[in-house]
């Protein structure tokens, strides 16, 4: 495959909407000893690349980032010391590239996290380091294998390999059909777990029923959806919450969990809004509850969902709700933020 000395990628100039976004040529790297240089083929987006093309992510952003951080393409270049790849290999990279293992987290490796402090995947070509590459499952496409990083692995991360695994006849409360939530409930579905959706669309709860949710709760005609969770669950509780929102659904999903069970803090979809904080010290101790905040997850874990991926290829399926091509990628940003899609937004990069 031949490689162009120029291409292609979208840059943050202006901060504050879409129309902020540049598509801007530059020189094609050339990767160095340990590093792959990869053709990106798919793009899928992620809330958190809409703050940062908003100006309103609240961590350290480069200047002109390239955003995005959930990618797949093709290897066409490997440095002379890289014996893991070659030319051809279809991959995927992760979140946080040098988080090898889920407890080898530091500073150092969120401050490299793709698209914010460094420069993301939103371009044709890039560079990556080679031990931060997974290869994609050989069922999915590009456009469906973009979707794995960031979204998929934290739902992974939360349910499967998190502190407490979910198993078939527990209950779970999952918030909204967002890319994360969506495959929360693929996983919770292929565990033999119980599932109850939340929406404010009937059109979306609808696709939720079709992907195996058991109940779904549309919380703009019922607001006291966590009332409806203990009506639905016989007034025990869920054992575990896909926690989405934030501050603002925190004292509702706090209500709606069992004694003694799980809320997986996976977003802030909500916002910040620390006048919504809730104070959960008191309901945590007592209803010992077990609250954890989560981030995507290792290079290992990615590895290992792909494997239970390809064992349960249709269940697991990623869900796509619109592709766009490379030149409609601000269309792309902007239909995400109208927050009418169910699962994932692609941009395809080639």
């Amino acid at each position: 495959m031949s490689i162009p000395q120029t291409a292609r990628q979208y840059e943050v100039h202006a901060a504050g909407s879409v129309e902020g976004l540049k598509l801007v040529d530059v020189q094609v790297p050339k990767p160095k000893s340990t590093e792959v240089l990869v053709k990106i083929r798919a793009v899928s987006l992620q809330y958190r690349d809409l703050l940062v093309v908003n100006g309103a992510y609240p961590a350290p952003v480069l200047d002109n980032v390239v955003p995005g951080s959930d990618m797949a393409g093709d290897v066409v270049s490997v440095g002379e010391d890289v014996a893991e790849w070659a030319v051809g290999d279809r991959v995927m990279a992760n979140f946080y590239p040098d988080l090898l293992h889920e407890d080898a987290m530091s500073p150092e490796i969120i401050g490299n996290t793709l698209g914010a402090a460094v420069n993301g995947v939103l371009a044709e070509y890039r560079v990556f380091p080679a031990h931060g590459l997974v290869a994609i499952p050989d069922h999915l496409s590009y456009e469906e294998a973009s979707t794995l990083p960031c979204a998929a692995l934290t739902a992974y991360n939360a349910l499967i390999d998190g502190f407490e695994q979910v198993k078939a006849g527990d209950t779970l409360l999952i918030q909204g059909t967002g890319g994360v939530s969506i495959f929360g409930l693929q996983f919770a579905v292929a565990s033999g777990a119980t599932t109850i959706v939340i929406s404010s669309s009937d059109a979306k709860l609808a696709v939720a029923t079709k992907l195996g949710a058991r109940h779904t709760i549309n919380y703009a005609t019922t607001p006291d959806w966590d009332a409806e969770v203990l009506r639905l669950t016989n007034g025990r509780g869920v054992d575990r919450v896909l926690e989405v929102v934030g501050n603002s659904s925190l004292r509702k999903s706090i209500a709606a969990t069992r004694l003694g069970g799980s809320i997986d803090i996976l977003g802030f979809l909500g916002g910040l809004d620390t006048e919504a904080a809730v104070d959960i010290i008191g309901p945590s101790i007592w209803k010992q509850l077990k609250i954890r905040g989560l981030s995507v997850g290792s290079v290992a874990q990615l590895k290992a969902m792909t494997r239970l991926m390809a064992a349960n290829t249709e269940t697991t399926r990623p869900v796509v709700d619109k592709v766009f091509a490379w030149a409609a990628a601000r269309d792309a940003f902007a239909y995400m933020q109208a927050q009418n899609h169910v699962g994932k937004v692609v941009v395809r990069v080639a």
